[in-house]
């Protein structure tokens, strides 16, 4: 910062160190151990609202300067933009819990423990997993500090920890994969039965899955499938896609964008959420955010430079992976509330429909059209049950007459990292099959 002031230029630091620890199982035997640290530095120049970048891994003294001097020669080559400079310090951060001590307290065979756990529960349940090709635990704890020349300084450390199976299952001629994984701030929170459980569950199911009639129909999505289409709508809600007119959202404050059953915020002070954090990667608080209540859109989400074009305050949404990266507007903790109806009663309502428990192809969705292709699996529902497994099928249509055309919405909450959604019942949908 010193330097920075010196030659009479806008500075950030983002400084981030962190430790991370991989262990594979397969057959019960621990078969990778890794263990790997980095740190580094990400220094950003606003000179004459020119912009420059430059990062390094080496903290010397000598190094950090000639970092400092490297952004400032780049923004002398960059596009001036209006609006653009660094927040200001005068900030509150509320605390957030994203240190476990259980994570460090629990041993090293503890944690191959648990990954030989989730590959026994699976093997367990069917004699037809015949392949498991990775059963794993992770972890990864990190500090990050933010400071710039605008007074801004803001420090953080957390820690997180997850397991994960890969698998196969077999049956005459047929083979179908299963994945299943947990993410948790806590460890105590990791459950190996249930993660080993379900990809064993999800591989079985699909065995002899074949495509059914293409038609309109009533379609459920599970949680995990919900998710991955409302990180779709957070993309069209980005104000910097917003602001290039690259969004389907664009102009659609106060309008109806989904079903009157949907209520859609982004928390960045969820307790104990993957997602949480005290501060963006700006250094600007994180807060609840609502961007749609009860489907009428609400608000964009803004880090620092699109929330000054828009002449307002950021939401704090910035966010940076890592050092070697600028800050761009992302989200926290996702979520899709709740409705207040049993899964299985949804399932009972729909004479023949589809549950879709997998879909493909989700980077292929339009965000300025909304149109969507993508291939789907799950089962067919017959007279409210589950019946055949399916697969090698498509659904097709508009993201936002999908989210108006939900009419119901499961208890089932689940979080997938820090996507959370409940399942979701669709009025009718294009399904092409055979």
């Amino acid at each position: 910062m010193q330097t920075a002031r010196r030659v009479g230029v806008e500075a950030e630091a983002f400084l981030i160190s962190g430790r991370e620890l991989s262990i594979e199982v397969r057959d019960g035997k621990v078969e990778t151990l890794k263990q790997a640290e980095e740190q580094g530095l990400g220094v950003r120049i606003i000179s004459h609202q020119r912009s420059g970048f430059a990062y390094t891994s080496d903290l010397s003294p000598a190094v950090v300067k000639a970092t400092v001097a490297d952004a400032v020669n780049m923004s002398r080559f960059s596009s001036p933009y209006e609006c653009n400079n660094l927040p200001y310090g005068d900030y509150v951060y509320k605390p957030v819990a994203l240190y476990d001590k259980g994570i460090d307290n629990a041993s090293l065979e503890e944690k191959m423990e648990l990954a030989r756990e989730v590959e026994r529960q699976a093997r367990a349940l069917d004699k037809k997993i015949t392949i498991i090709e990775q059963a794993a635990y992770e972890e990864g704890s990190y500090s990050t500090t933010v400071m710039n020349t605008q007074d801004l300084y803001a420090f953080k450390q957390g820690n997180l920890c997850s397991i994960s199976i890969a698998l196969v299952a077999e049956e005459d001629s047929d083979a179908q994969n299963g994945f299943s994984a947990m993410i948790r701030r806590r460890f105590d929170q990791l459950s190996a039965p249930s993660t080993g459980r379900e990809a064993a569950e999800k591989a079985v199911q699909q065995l002899g899955a074949a495509p059914i009639p293409s038609g309109n129909m009533p379609c459920i999505f599970d949680p995990y499938v919900t998710t991955r289409f409302l990180s779709i709508i957070a993309s069209m809600a980005d104000a910097d896609a917003v602001q290039k007119g690259r969004s389907l959202l664009a102009g659609q404050i106060g309008n109806q964008i989904a079903s009157s059953q949907c209520t859609i915020i982004d928390d960045s002070l969820l307790l104990d959420g993957i997602g949480s954090t005290p501060f963006d990667g700006e250094g600007v608080p994180g807060k609840r955010n609502l961007i749609a209540e009860k489907g009428v859109l609400k608000d964009y989400l803004y880090d620092h430079y699109t929330a000054s074009r828009a002449g307002r305050l950021s939401t704090g949404n910035a966010r940076r992976p890592s050092f070697r990266t600028l800050p761009a507007v992302g989200v926290s903790n996702l979520i899709l509330q709740a409705g207040g109806n049993k899964p299985h009663d949804l399932i009972a309502s729909i004479e023949r429909g589809l549950y879709v428990t997998e879909v493909m192809g989700m980077h292929t969705v339009n965000p300025v059209s909304g149109q969507f292709s993508v291939g789907a699996a799950g089962l067919l529902i017959r007279n409210g049950s589950l019946d055949q497994p399916v697969r090698g099928v498509t659904i097709a249509g508009n993201i936002l007459d999908l989210f108006r055309k939900i009419d119901a919405l499961g208890d089932d909450l689940r979080f997938f990292g820090s996507r959370g959604a409940p399942s979701i019942r669709i009025e009718n949908l294009s399904v092409g099959g055979r």
